[in-house]
């Protein structure tokens, strides 16, 4: 395989892993914002706590692995992205970063105003960052991005319909994964109630994303039609088959209370549906620019990809054992 069409799959991938693992850390915020108030809604606040604590910071790794390849191995299609989507850019940032600071600062917070002021900071980042991030996958999509420094609507290009669907998409989805992960650990830790209250936003949320999702194809065909024609008919289309077939399973899944199954299939439902815009662009990465023209010299590739090699070599099994020494994790959040 040329090595473009390696660095971006690996790109790919490292977008998948941050939709995956980051998208369910930003759904936690979105659960956390919706559990009621300060006494009704301790025990679900203490569950999110509990199951993001450990690992959010390392989800971001994704995040920062996307963009220094993007940057290395396409930089001109990084600079029309960066300066035709500062704004959506710049808000999911400054998101990032208060959600941060406002959640590690109400973990040590005494007073419950400041404990109130940082979980409202941290709610509201965790839904405004998806989905600003979501517009500016859809402005890409829809190609409102064109080659160039900043030669695109630096509005426009953002608040269209295509953009505001995938925004909501990006918001959904996020929530649908965490209420899946969240059903499994509250199950884990024995707490039955709080178990079968995340099922039932899981399959609630699950059916809104499916609604969301049959939306975002009608405003496809009418804004984005050369991407809506290979989702439905091209190459991209078995991966849109797998994404439905894989939602359905989810929300029969967690019909029968298989919480650790469901983990599988949602995030197959995910990866599907991310992969199939992927392989349903590919190989036009913004209008009248492919993959190969953008891509960096072969030299730069090709160290790129060995350093990324070597850095996987640390990097995977780090993230592996993190993610497994919580999840064999059984201590039940605190009650009270």
């Amino acid at each position: 395989m040329p090595l473009p069409e390696i660095m971006i799959a690996v790109m790919w991938i490292g977008l998948t892993a941050y939709a995956l693992f980051g998208g369910a850390d930003f759904g936690g915020g979105i659960w956390d914002l919706l559990a009621g108030g300060a006494v009704s809604g301790q025990r679900q606040r203490a569950l999110v706590e509990h199951s993001i604590g450990p690992v959010w910071e390392a989800n971001h790794v994704w995040l920062i692995f996307v963009i220094v390849l993007m940057w290395t191995g396409i930089p001109s299609v990084f600079a029309a992205v960066a300066s035709t989507l500062y704004i959506p850019l710049t808000l999911a940032a400054l998101g990032i970063i208060g959600r941060g600071a406002a959640f590690a600062f109400r973990k040590v917070s005494t007073e419950l105003w400041q404990r109130r002021l940082f979980g409202a900071t941290f709610a509201f980042s965790s839904v405004a960052t998806p989905f600003f991030l979501g517009t500016a996958a859809g402005a890409i999509a829809s190609g409102r991005v064109p080659p160039g420094i900043a030669r695109g609507d630096l509005v426009g290009s953002w608040l269209n319909p295509t953009s505001l669907v995938a925004g909501a998409l990006a918001v959904g989805t996020a929530a649908y994964l965490a209420s899946v992960y969240l059903a499994r650990d509250a199950q884990r830790t024995g707490d039955a109630a709080l178990t079968e209250a995340f099922r039932n936003r899981a399959l609630g949320c699950g059916i809104v994303v499916g609604a969301l999702s049959a939306a975002g194809l009608l405003v496809l065909r009418a804004d984005a039609p050369a991407l809506f024609t290979e989702l439905t008919t091209g190459r991209a289309m078995p991966l849109l088959l797998l994404s439905v077939a894989a939602g359905l399973a989810s929300l029969a899944l967690l019909w029968n209370r298989s919480y650790l199954a469901v983990r599988l299939t949602a995030a197959l439902a995910v990866t599907g549906l991310l992969w199939g815009w992927g392989v349903g662009q590919y190989p036009t990465l913004l209008p009248g620019v492919m993959l190969r023209e953008a891509a960096a010299t072969s030299t730069v590739l090709a160290a790129t990809l060995g350093a990324l090699a070597v850095g996987a070599l640390l990097l995977l099994p780090s993230l592996w054992w993190l993610y497994a020494t919580f999840q064999r994790e059984h201590t039940a959040p605190p009650k009270s």
